[in-house]
């Protein structure tokens, strides 16, 4: 496709376009749509022992406990390439 862009001064965008549109113009229709999907929802709610007030602080708290972790393992690797 590229050269063909080339020999038709056209873009490689605009040459990929039109072989699309050309290729699905004359291909096969598509049988009868399937039915749309659909979701249901449904309330499911927490499990037992789950404080839904304390999620926050929780995500906060593994937050901060990532970012000890990150910062510890910078440390020992600029400490390591020190020596």
């Amino acid at each position: 496709m590229q050269r063909l862009a080339r020999q038709t001064d056209r873009s490689f965008k605009e040459v990929v376009n039109v072989t699309l549109r050309r290729g699905l113009a004359h291909g096969d229709k598509p049988e009868s749509p399937l039915p749309p999907f659909r979701v249901e929802a449904r309330a499911c709610g927490f499990r037992a022992g789950v404080d839904v007030y304390r999620l926050n602080q929780l995500n906060d708290e593994i937050e901060a406990e990532d970012f000890r972790r990150e910062l510890n393992r910078d440390l020992a690797r600029s400490q390591e390439s020190g020596r």
